[in-house]
């Protein structure tokens, strides 16, 4: 059951950064990430009250509340680094870095839940990483994102790392607490840093002056991110965050696609070859 879950929350996180892409070719990067985190705040709690966990809130102890926050703080980092660098850049660059967390997630799990290193796994890793060296050699890009320099790749880079510890600090903060009441709970600290951002930025007169179409996907973007999270965040309560999160990385295969479709994105050969080892090195991780 969980390896479904794992493959949705695959499928949904693909499609999310479609749809952000979308929302922020004119809207600031932090605003569309606070916006979108209102929509998957009433997700969360939405499936907290059809499974009937919200009375269990008052049970969670002070270990797992901790780590719940943590997991949050890091998610929000993840998301407004994300979100800023596939604002800058094109999404068949940035995406293969911010999955790349995956090898950081191995080896954290590694040392801090003692979940062993296979050869497989292994051989996944160096296979991720040559294909994310590959994916990311510079090629003609739009001119938007040469403008951006090399802030794209700064931003793509540190999304990877806060992705990687929101991993190890949710399967440890999720141990004692529903996976459902614990997505809402952190997407709520979510909620809370993304607008602080917003507010500090002074990007807040501007919510009111996003263009309609933008705030469409922005909401859709929401909407599947919260699909996602529910997928993934049960999923690791189930299974081994070394399995499940290469698995939920398999989302880029999702992306690719629908880049090509929506955004005109095209792959050279050398991307094409680095796409191929990243998705062949994460299926390995799973035997």
């Amino acid at each position: 059951m969980w390896i479904l879950l794992a493959f949705g929350s695959a499928f949904f996180a693909g499609v999310t950064s479609i749809l952000a892409k979308a929302g922020i070719r004119e809207t600031d990067s932090n605003l569309a990430t606070a916006i979108r985190t209102i929509i998957v705040l009433i997700f969360s709690w939405i499936m907290v009250f059809l499974v009937g966990s919200q009375g269990t809130i008052f049970q969670i102890d002070g270990k797992t509340a901790l780590f719940l926050v943590l997991s949050g703080l890091a998610t929000g980092a993840s998301w407004l680094c994300y979100f800023r660098a596939l604002q800058l850049g094109n999404i068949n660059r940035v995406v293969p870095i911010d999955k790349s967390s995956t090898v950081l997630t191995i080896l954290l799990a590694f040392v801090l839940l003692g979940e062993p290193i296979s050869i497989a796994k292994g051989v996944g890793i160096v296979a991720i990483a040559a294909g994310t060296y590959l994916m990311i050699q510079k090629k003609q890009v739009a001119e938007k994102e040469e403008k951006g320099g090399k802030a794209w790749l700064v931003y793509a880079v540190l999304s990877a790392v806060f992705a990687a510890l929101v991993a190890i600090l949710g399967k440890i903060g999720i141990s004692g607490v529903e996976s459902n009441l614990g997505t809402a709970l952190r997407t709520g600290v979510v909620l809370v840093m993304a607008w602080v951002v917003v507010l500090v930025t002074g990007k807040q007169k501007e919510a009111l002056r996003v263009p309609r179409r933008e705030l469409g996907m922005i909401c859709l973007s929401g909407v599947a991110t919260g699909a996602s999270w529910l997928c993934y965040f049960r999923a690791l309560q189930l299974g081994p965050a070394s399995v499940v999160v290469p698995i939920d990385k398999l989302s880029i295969l999702i992306t690719v696609l629908f880049s090509f479709l929506v955004f005109h994105e095209t792959l050279n050969r050398k991307s094409a070859v680095g796409l191929a080892l990243i998705a062949a090195g994460t299926m390995a991780m799973l035997f």
